[in-house]
């Protein structure tokens, strides 16, 4: 069965291309920001990573961190553009695309990869590629945008379009789930996952701000089925009049919420712990909290 194509593969990467040859200042706030909290989860784990890649995203934020970590021996920077954002890592050491690892099975240690999975077709595909590459014990962290990002945009858009047009066309990427998220860790194989969600809220002076910032980071509609007729501008204008009728602060500045899902697994290996046995505790739950139990359902009174 073929894979269906939920995101233009080749959009994607042209507009990452041409907001890495930009460089507008300020763009890249919200990778940092995300390559920050990656960091700081990375400084917990006591041990130490041979071979690590950073998958994805052209720039070389997550590279640089893991360089400057102290915890990775080998940095390889895996990603579709090659050569483009260097950084104290230098450029990407493999062009690959992220939905086709080409990894020999156990050869990797560590992967991390920041906002790039969101537009990938076969999410479950990538993370069982990524549990095939880790050695045992291997570590995948990985953070991407959530079900809630750009909800205030996605409204705007949607009640814009219907009002004038009486129709809807898919202008926002779907998001992963955080509950979602886990489950997919543990289908792919990868033990002891954990997911949990953050959400920012950026404040710009209206939805154009906004928008401009989308383009400097690479952003935009990245669906295959998106519409190819040119928005008017009209559309945008009614966009926009609503985002600022429903989505500002009293001091009329408008809100963009980004929903950030991050997850961590590790590779199976024998020193994990492992969950205990049903049946197996030794100690009754009543007696642990030194609670009063009741019974129920013997169909009389308490």
């Amino acid at each position: 069965m073929t894979q269906p194509h939920l995101f233009d593969r080749s959009l994607i990467a042209t507009r990452r291309r041409r907001a890495l040859e930009r460089q507008v200042a300020g763009a890249d706030f919200l990778i940092a920001r995300v390559v920050d909290d990656l960091a700081e989860r990375l400084s917990v784990v006591t041990r130490h990573f041979d071979v690590a890649v950073a998958l994805g995203g052209a720039t070389s934020h997550v590279a640089d961190m893991l360089v400057a970590s102290g915890k990775v021996g080998r940095v390889i920077r895996a990603d579709g553009l090659a050569a483009l954002g260097r950084g104290r890592s230098g450029g990407a050491d493999l062009v690959c695309h992220e939905d086709a690892l080409p990894f020999a099975a156990g050869s990797l240690n560590l992967i991390v990869s920041a906002l790039t999975l969101q537009t990938i077709d076969d999410l479950p595909g990538v993370l069982v590629q990524a549990r095939r590459a880790l050695s045992s014990d291997g570590l995948l962290m990985a953070a991407l945008l959530g079900g809630d990002t750009l909800c205030e945009l996605r409204d705007s858009l949607a009640s814009a379009e219907i009002e004038l047009t009486g129709g809807l066309s898919p202008r926002v990427a779907p998001f992963v789930d955080v509950r979602d998220m886990g489950g997919l860790l543990q289908r792919a194989g990868l033990a002891l996952p954990v997911t949990d969600s953050d959400r920012l809220t950026v404040r710009y002076s209206d939805m154009f701000a906004l928008l401009r910032d989308l383009r400097a980071m690479g952003g935009g509609n990245p669906l295959a089925e998106r519409s190819r007729r040119p928005a008017t501008r009209r559309f945008f204008l009614r966009a926009a009049e609503i985002y600022a009728e429903r989505h500002s602060d009293p001091d009329g500045r408008i809100r963009a919420t980004f929903h950030i899902v991050s997850a961590l697994g590790w590779a199976p290996s024998d020193t994990q712990q492992k969950p205990a046995r049903p049946g197996s505790a030794t100690v009754r739950l009543a007696d642990a909290l030194n609670a009063i139990e009741h019974r129920v359902g013997s169909g009389k009174d308490d």
